[in-house]
């Protein structure tokens, strides 16, 4: 399995001959490495409804027919734009050809803007725990810290978790390094800091703060091997 990390909150994971790509915010990220057009995912997940998440996801999958999986209600919204979807919710799972996805709670909000600045409701935030070959990928989405992350960590082990730590809409370092004590994954990633300047934060300081974990501070573009 090859994961790689590409600016804000994108994760690419590649396994079992699949692509899966976690919140594909491209066109308007200025840390991202990728290119909208050049990505041909088999699949698309999403954590919840902002624009800095949804990102490009209708022109990716209508592009190379990806099915993208998303809390039920922003799955069905984008199910009325010609997109395929399998819509979930929190505490479900399904096992897929490419993996087993669960979503899990993220304490948030969630809804889309449209281009004529309408807000569309989108359902729960969530998490998501991701299986395949034996190993579990955990990303938290945007959230605040809670408690039940002990209850995530002791029911899923987890290999890497990928954490938001920009403060101002989510976590910041303090909060995302007791996250990880609560989660104990084997190893934890800090995402959704610098895109914008209300989330700017130096990783090296959530890194200083977890003393019992390892964490890995991924460059754009960085692959982990499992």
């Amino acid at each position: 399995m090859q994961i790689s990390y590409h600016g804000h909150s994108i994760v690419k994971i590649v396994t079992g001959g699949k692509t899966i790509l976690i919140d594909p915010f491209i066109n308007g990220n200025k840390l991202t490495d990728l290119k909208a057009e050049e990505e041909k995912p088999d699949v698309i997940l999403l954590t919840h409804g902002h624009n800095d998440h949804v990102g490009d996801t209708v022109a990716i999958a209508k592009a190379c027919d990806a099915l993208v999986v998303a809390p039920n209600e922003l799955a069905n919204y984008l199910a009325l734009d010609g997109v395929k979807t399998h819509g979930m919710n929190i505490g479900g799972s399904w096992e897929f050809d490419f993996g087993t996805v669960k979503f899990t709670k993220a304490f948030h909000s969630s809804s889309y803007t449209t281009e004529n600045n309408e807000f569309i409701y989108t359902g729960m935030p969530a998490g998501i725990l991701f299986t395949a070959e034996g190993k579990t990928i955990y990303h938290a989405g945007d959230t605040s810290l809670f408690g039940d992350m002990e209850l995530i960590g002791k029911r899923h082990p987890i290999d890497v978790a990928f954490l938001p730590i920009g403060d101002n809409f989510t976590m910041g370092p303090e909060d995302a390094a007791y996250a990880v004590e609560l989660l104990q994954p084997k190893l934890a990633v800090p995402i959704h800091f610098n895109t914008f300047p209300p989330i700017e934060q130096d990783p090296e300081d959530f890194k200083k703060l977890v003393t019992e974990n390892e964490v890995k501070i991924m460059a754009v573009g960085d692959v982990i091997e499992l």
